[in-house]
């Protein structure tokens, strides 16, 4: 500003109008700007501009003020203008700058009588991120555990989740509690639920907080115990505060979630001033916020109302109407002094010509320049009618000294990443129920070379009797081995091949099948004369059990075939133990009732027959 007044502290000059054909300068006294300042106007009118030169006077007038920018530009283009005495009063926040973390805890607790306050700002952000999703009893639940935490040395955002699922962190967090209705729903209330109905109770909570918690940018951040900086000391002290959440950096939901709490914090830190009687001992501080849209939470009405006995002074940006939810329009509307509007929409202009009537129409709103705008203006808090002007030039930026900033700032507030990253490793433990225990190495087996194992075969013992089983004529004659070498290891079958025994036939030419019994002697060696003298006695034996085979089933079979004789003479034959397991018995089929047993009957008179011949 030029002329008699261009060095007034009291005044931030922006803007240039014409007045009867002259061009003056004019600017807001700040007692005017505590009533705050809204500024309205599409992409490329003016608006960034515009808070370049409002920020620029308090950079030179030692004001203190905060700068929360989306973009980068507004915050980046700052730093230019502030002169090197006022260096070590800035503090830059720079989430982008990841090996440098600045921390910025939202549950850091400054005021004890605050608790309630942050419990309420942190469930109203996280509410506005997730909108559609949110629900009452996920709300129930966060405003629980927040409190709860609060109450806990040093909360951190990432607590929330260890306070829902790790019983131990939990039982710990409890003990610090004081707040008896807050215990009565931890150990009445959610201690008698089911594991079920916890896990169906605690997943939406998780999904919120772990949507912004996973990310390591911001948890590098939001997980440190203790903030770099104290909002309410720069505040008091008119210090500056820079914070550059470039949505192309760090993402447009990273950059909402931080710039929601630290809008948050300032309010908190600003409503803390109460402890100060007099309201001219508050300092004023400046809060300039571009498109606060993304940072606006149903809370910021309050903000727009209240804010101004605490000293914040706010001066906020966007682009249309219609980003701003119905709470916080009317409090824009209803709480704002100065009301700035640049080249807007058509359904903005019909809108906005209500607070410009009747100097200025809707269509004057459409067809405005570059850097032109209408406002609607408090000069020493009257309303004054609404008027057109231009934005001043900017003057040029002397030494830049942003680089100096940004080390400065590294050096007093930031941290370094992987100091961070293992402190928050420290912290954060995974809950006893997710621990595995570590699996002892199994041991390796000796893998044979051959591509085939075979099994080993017993060899027989001395001490029992070897098994002869019958042979049949008609079976097949091949028999499997196995090759067992000198090296101790199996090799594949080979087929080995018999000849034909020929069976033994009577002096009549009659063959005989011989039994198991008589195999077994002759392979012995007991004298064949006494085989011979049962000779006739087995071979009537044998067609007897031949012809009952014939007329029973295959269960019979087996059990006629292995009958020993029942003759006395056969007491002094040699018998083979029978080392064999016993076989499961068959049933028996049943008999028609009216069918004779002429087997039995047969049976009988052969063995009378064959008495006799004896």
């Amino acid at each position: 500003m030029t002329g008699d007044r261009a060095n007034d502290e009291n005044i931030s000059a922006f803007g240039l109008t014409n007045f009867r054909g002259i061009n003056h300068q004019f600017g807001m006294l700040r007692y005017d700007r505590s009533r705050h300042v809204y500024i309205i106007g599409q992409t490329g009118a003016g608006k960034s501009g515009l808070l370049e030169l409002f920020a620029l006077s308090d950079i030179f007038h030692n004001q203190g003020y905060a700068i929360i920018d989306p973009h980068g530009d507004f915050a980046i283009n700052n730093m230019k203008f502030i002169p090197p005495s006022r260096l070590k009063d800035v503090v830059y926040f720079n989430p982008a700058d990841t090996a440098y973390p600045v921390g910025f805890n939202p549950l850091e607790v400054t005021d004890p009588n605050m608790k309630s306050n942050i419990s309420s700002e942190v469930i109203g952000v996280l509410k506005r991120m997730f909108g559609e999703s949110w629900g009452p009893r996920l709300e129930y639940i966060l405003r629980y555990t927040i409190l709860a935490l609060l109450d806990r040395p040093e909360p951190t955002m990432l607590d929330i989740a260890r306070m829902l699922t790790d019983k131990k962190f939990r039982k710990e967090t409890l003990e610090y509690c004081k707040d008896t209705v807050v215990l009565q729903f931890w150990k009445q209330e959610f201690g008698q639920w089911g594991d079920k109905q916890v896990n169906e109770a605690i997943a939406p909570v998780l999904n919120k907080v772990g949507a912004f918690t996973a990310n390591p940018v911001i948890r590098n951040i939001i997980g440190q115990p203790k903030s770099t900086f104290n909002i309410r000391k720069i505040m008091d002290e008119g210090k500056i505060l820079v914070v550059n959440l470039s949505k192309g950096l760090i993402g447009e939901d990273n950059a909402g979630i931080l710039g929601s709490f630290l809008v948050t914090k300032i309010q908190l830190a600003a409503m803390s001033r109460s402890d100060i009687p007099d309201v001219k001992d508050r300092r004023p501080f400046y809060l300039y916020v571009d498109e606060f849209q993304n940072f606006a939470t149903d809370s910021f009405a309050t903000i727009l109302s209240e804010a101004r006995k605490y000293g914040l002074n706010l001066t906020v940006a966007n682009q249309y109407i219609s980003q701003m939810t119905e709470t916080v329009r009317g409090a824009v509307f209803g709480n704002v002094g100065t009301m700035i509007s640049f080249r807007v929409s058509a359904e903005d202009a019909q809108i906005l010509a209500q607070q410009f009537e009747p100097q200025f129409e809707p269509g004057d709103l459409l067809q405005m320049h570059n850097r032109h705008f209408i406002i609607n203006m408090v000069i020493k808090g009257e309303k004054a009618p609404a008027f057109s002007a231009t934005t001043l030039n900017l003057p040029p930026a002397g030494v830049d000294n942003s680089e100096a900033i940004i080390a400065n700032s590294r050096q007093f507030y930031a941290r370094n990443r992987q100091d961070v990253e293992e402190a928050i490793d420290k912290i954060i433990q995974p809950p006893e129920t997710l621990k595995k225990p570590a699996k002892a190495p199994s041991p390796k087996t000796q893998q044979s070379t051959h591509p085939r194992k075979m099994p080993v075969i017993p060899t027989a013992t001395p001490n029992k009797p070897r098994i002869v089983r019958e042979e049949s004529p008609a079976s097949n004659n091949t028999k499997k081995a196995p090759d067992i070498k000198n090296d101790g290891q199996l090799h594949p079958i080979h087929q080995i091949k018999t000849p034909p025994k020929k069976p033994p036939v009577n002096k009549d030419g009659v063959q005989i099948i011989q039994k198991k019994d008589e195999v077994i002697l002759n392979l012995r060696g007991v004298d064949s004369s006494i085989a011979k003298a049962n000779s006739t006695s087995a071979d009537t034996k044998n067609s007897v059990e031949s012809q009952n085979i014939s007329n029973s089933n295959k269960s019979q079979e087996t059990t006629i075939k292995n009958k020993q004789p029942q003759d006395t003479k056969d007491s002094n034959l040699v018998k083979e133990p029978n080392t064999a397991a016993p076989k499961k018995r068959r049933r028996r089929r049943k008999r028609k009732p009216n069918q004779p047993n002429t087997t039995a009957e047969s049976s009988s008179s052969k063995e009378q027959k064959t008495s006799s011949d004896q």
